[in-house]
């Protein structure tokens, strides 16, 4: 009985490799159902290839089993008699197909596995490789990289498709954390949280590979898939903005300052990995993917600290930090000239002078440490009674060298002096909420030290005075190392 089922096993082998053939004449088939040679190869179409969306079949909706079409670049589930991509093989003719999990290519209704080549293009669109090496030179590569339609990209500086579901400010958020180089480095590298459970962590680590990649097909990046873990993880219903207060997220309320409240997790070098690459107290997406950065042992190049004195019994104690709430004067009541205050003034108040009467006790701040990235939050938002309004204030700021000894006193060998890296701007002409308006963000490319402006797919060039004259929303510094 064994031999004959060989025997009827082997026949059928012969009549597949048989009909391969037939089907396919040019074809070199190997005994194991492979070919080196497929005839249909001429037919992928790559302007048409966007791995951005959702591994999902565009028909039955699964997302297991998923293969694309290279000619159309659709979805289909399953690539046997009777599932979708094989019923989409016969009835459009679209012959050579990619699992987007084995990442092997597969011509259909044939069956046989393709090997050429050629398509390793294809695989690194698919899931973007960069090496050690290639990541240590990232802030000095000054080399454009051309994309199918013709267009010219830098890596590291693409433009981001506006999603409907998702707050304008999601956008500009991730362009401006993309200038944390410790944190972009940590994610450009699968094997550092290759251990985290966390869809949301290797959803946001494959957003930053795209962004940094030299051989995308497209001058753009979508962050579809990302926003999609985010309303997975948080099971935010669809047609709802990740932001939106009905869900209770606090993201709606203080705008960009939501996605990057607890970046102090993500600042700090890579170092060792922990057991437990996700602690159980995270709460919002930013503290999940950036709580997924070991922290480092070096304290001089870890978060900054506040030593905060209390009156009542006079007891120094630590606070970590990494960002800052600055408080702007409130506007005039006649704003015939536009109100400015230097930034010092702002820190002066936020860290020295001021104390804060906090559950009928007296404290004061003290600083104690200082981060290797200084994120600082311009309060522009006011809630009344019934609206919430806009503080028009111009905050006058250098774009480098911010001393902060000239605003507290400070531990001495302590380096003090930061360069802007990135700006966030939020654009609106009307009272309104934070959600509401555009945003756009001032980034510095550290190459040639160059800066660029960023909303959505918009990215151009533009003057350092541009940046300096804008209504600062949210600004990260970064600690200069000399």
């Amino acid at each position: 009985m064994e031999t004959k089922r060989e025997e009827e096993e082997g026949a059928a082998a012969k009549r597949q490799q048989k009909l391969i053939q037939l089907s396919s004449p040019n074809a070199l088939v190997n005994n194991n159902g492979t070919t080196r040679d497929c005839p249909f190869l001429d037919t992928v179409d790559r302007k048409c290839l966007d791995f951005d969306f959702v591994k999902k079949c565009s028909l039955t909706g699964r997302n297991v089993d998923v293969y694309a079409c290279l000619v159309c670049g659709k979805y289909y589930h399953g690539r046997k008699e009777g599932f979708s991509a094989h019923t989409h093989s016969i009835e459009a003719g679209h012959r050579v197909y990619i699992h987007l999990e084995t990442e092997r290519f597969y011509c259909l209704p044939d069956g046989y596995e393709v090997i050429d080549p050629s398509l390793d293009d294809i695989r690194h669109v698919l899931n973007p490789r960069l090496t050690t090496e290639q990541v240590s030179q990232l802030d000095a590569n000054r080399q454009w990289s051309w994309a199918l339609d013709g267009s010219y990209y830098l890596p590291g500086m693409v433009g981001l498709s506006n999603i409907k579901e998702a707050p304008d400010f999601v956008n500009v958020t991730i362009q401006s954390l993309m200038r944390v180089t410790p944190l972009r480095n940590f994610f450009l590298l699968p094997e550092n949280y290759q251990d985290c459970k966390s869809q949301l962590v290797h959803r946001y680590g494959e957003l930053t590979q795209k962004i940094c990649h030299a051989r995308n097909f497209k001058g753009q990046v979508s962050p579809h898939e990302f926003l999609q873990a985010v309303k997975n993880r948080f099971q935010i219903a669809d047609g709802i903005k990740c932001g939106d207060k009905s869900n209770g997220s606090k993201e709606e309320e203080d705008g960009g300052n939501g996605l990057i409240s607890d970046s102090g997790q993500a600042c700090r070098d890579t170092g060792p990995r922990h057991q437990e690459s996700m602690p159980r107290h995270r709460t919002t997406a930013s503290e999940e993917c950036l709580g997924a950065v070991p922290r480092h042992q070096d304290l001089d190049r870890g978060t900054g600290e506040l030593e905060v004195v209390k009156e009542s019994y006079n007891k120094p104690s630590k606070m970590p930090f990494l960002m800052l709430g600055l408080e702007l004067p409130p506007p005039p009541l006649f704003q015939d000239i536009l109100p400015q205050v230097p930034i010092f003034n702002m820190l002066k108040k936020a860290i020295v002078e001021v104390v804060r009467p906090r559950l009928a006790a007296r404290m004061r701040y003290r600083v104690a440490r200082l981060p290797q990235y200084l994120i600082l939050h311009m309060r522009r938002f006011t809630k009344n009674n019934f609206v919430v309004e806009k503080n028009p204030t111009l905050v006058n700021f250098p774009l480098k060298s911010l001393e902060l000894k000239d605003c507290t006193p400070l531990p001495e060998r302590l380096r003090s002096k930061y360069d802007l890296i990135a700006n966030i701007v939020q654009l609106n002409v009307h009272d309104g909420k934070p959600g509401e308006g555009s945003y756009r963000a001032f980034v510095q490319r550290k190459s040639d030290e160059l800066w660029y402006e960023m909303q959505d797919l918009h990215v151009s060039e533009t003057l350092p005075q541009t940046v300096a004259l804008s209504e600062a929303y949210i600004q990260i510094y970064e600690q200069q190392q000399q």
